[in-house]
């Protein structure tokens, strides 16, 4: 009996007590035998008769990559943290004793390419996979694996990311090579191009704006975007030509983007320009028998030339027209504007004086996003205010602390947000730690340490804080774990019942792992460093 392989298939699939199999038993074997020995001969004859297929066209090979290898120690670290990325994750609940390595890989990678190595090829795919789940781990990993990482994503769709964009390398380009700059720039990849005019704008900020002038008219939308948003670093006056034109740019977002950047100029002309609406809508009041205060009159149309600088017309949803024009008027002026306006010396003062009407929410928190976007470190420190005021009320949008923050040296942050934690503990302040520079100084690592003691003596459970004291793990100078060793001992249950049931063996654990996390950094730069 001659049976073809889909007979055979039907038959098993629906049984043969259902379908008699196309098939004859030898004697004393049952059906459902046959079936199986007639599927293995046809198999048998379907893999001899396979024709093989033509040979594929080999790819190119990887090209180099000249950077030092990682020392062995290091290498086998690097095996561990990818390995161990696919395990459970941290969390608020209980984590035990052992340091996550998960969340030690981001910083192990920008360790690693401070050294400048490479990563071993054998691990570039795990890297990749590591990448690809976590994007905040993708601009160092592709920076580590190199322009290997490329020519691994064409061959793997999985690895599309890597083509993407980001600060993927420029394979063996030199921002002085003039003839590699323009083959990659005219020829190269979306991402290999930002990553080669991010490079050359570090280098020569001229050559970038020249070399993004050649082919602007040609670029897509999105595309001018990136690159003007590569304009950011090392933005100056000689850019102020360049981004006047892109005001009158067919795209909205290049024309918003152009207008901010040279809102942060405060000698551009746009910026004389916005300083002159703001004037004409925000004076003093001298008028009264009280202190002057300040006076507010919001614009009552968005024109045309407004809409040119950038002032978006139509406001957000629950917001009012006038006070949304004032606000991005005031937000694009230059912050020196109002102490000539207010005939202050400084802006303490300006922040001091009171304003009229219920406007003072819009404008100082117009003043707030100037002093970030203007990097006006002494308007950041007078809205700030000292660290022992009491924090903004919750849902208060008018101060963004962290944000101010970011606009004062690293010092200074610090030595303000340990003041911060000193006065009111650590409920508002993740967000504050989150833009200290890492590893914290020692004012800031103590005073974070000496909160959480204070949170143990007081009966809470370690995980009401895990937050915090995941970046204690991440960002205390790891040569503090000797000095905190002796907060890993395990003290008695308070005698008077007060505190959680257990919490007290809980801190013990946490404080055993914030000392070997730091340890285990101290160990992972010695590896690095060779």
């Amino acid at each position: 009996m001659i049976s073809t392989w889909d007979e055979l298939v039907t038959a098993a699939l629906l049984g043969t007590e259902r379908r008699t199999p196309p098939t004859r038993p030898r004697p004393g074997q049952d059906a459902a035998a046959a079936l199986l020995d007639a599927a293995a001969l046809r198999t048998v004859q379907r893999r001899a008769g396979l024709l093989p297929v033509a040979a594929r066209e080999l790819p190119e090979a990887a090209p180099e990559d000249p950077r030092p290898s990682l020392p062995p120690a290091a290498r086998r670290r690097l095996e561990l943290l990818l390995a161990d990325r696919a395990g459970p994750g941290g969390g608020a609940g209980r984590r035990g004793s052992a340091p996550d390595l998960l969340e030690l890989l981001p910083q192990w990678l920008a360790a690693a390419n401070g050294h400048g190595y490479r990563a071993p090829a054998a691990l570039l795919p795990a890297l990749l996979d590591a990448a690809r789940a976590r994007s905040d781990l993708r601009p160092q990993a592709l920076v580590l694996a190199g322009p290997r990482a490329l020519w691994l994503a064409r061959l793997n769709p999985q690895w599309k990311y890597a083509l993407r964009g980001g600060p993927a390398p420029a394979p063996g380009t030199r921002p002085s090579d003039v003839g590699a700059v323009q083959r990659v720039w005219q020829e190269g990849l979306f991402s290999e191009r930002v990553a080669l005019l991010s490079s050359v704008r570090r280098h020569d900020p001229a050559g970038a704006r020249e070399l993004l002038a050649t082919t602007w008219p040609r670029e897509r939308a999105e595309d001018r975007l990136m690159f003007l948003d590569s304009l950011r670093e090392e933005l100056s006056l000689a850019d102020e030509p360049f981004l006047e034109q892109a005001l009158s740019d067919r795209s909205r977002n290049v024309r918003a983007t152009a207008a901010e950047l040279l809102s942060a100029l405060p000698g551009s002309a746009l910026a004389a320009r916005m300083a002159e609406r703001a004037r004409s809508c925000v004076g003093l009041d001298r008028t009264g028998a009280d202190a002057p205060r300040i006076a507010v009159e919001a614009p009552h149309e968005c024109d045309g030339g407004m809409q040119r600088d950038g002032i978006v017309a139509k406001p957000p949803s629950g917001r009012g027209e006038r006070s949304w024009w004032l606000s991005q008027l005031v937000e694009a002026t230059p912050l020196d504007t109002w102490c000539e306006r207010f005939g202050v010396t400084g802006a303490a003062e300006a922040v001091a004086l009171p304003v009229a009407d219920g406007w003072q929410p819009d404008l100082h928190a117009a003043w707030c996003r100037a002093a970030v976007r203007q990097r006006d470190g002494e308007w950041s420190r007078a809205l700030l205010g000292p660290a022992t005021s009491p924090p903004a009320p919750e849902g208060s949008s008018w101060r963004d602390p962290a944000k101010l923050l970011s606009a004062l040296p690293p010092a200074e942050r610090a030595e303000w947000v340990a003041e911060f934690i000193a006065t009111h503990g650590l409920s508002e302040a993740f967000r504050l730690l989150g833009v200290c520079a890492v590893p914290w100084a020692e004012p800031l690592g103590r005073a974070v340490v000496d909160a959480l003691d204070i949170a143990r003596d007081a009966g809470s459970y370690p995980w009401s804080f895990s937050g915090v004291m995941g970046l204690a793990e991440r960002c205390l100078d790891p040569a503090e774990a000797d000095r905190l060793e002796v907060l890993t001992a395990l003290p008695d249950d308070p005698e008077d019942g007060t505190g959680a049931p257990g919490a007290v063996g809980y801190w013990a654990e946490a404080f055993q792992r914030l000392v070997g996390t730091l340890r285990l950094r101290a160990t992972m730069r010695a590896e690095l460093a060779g």
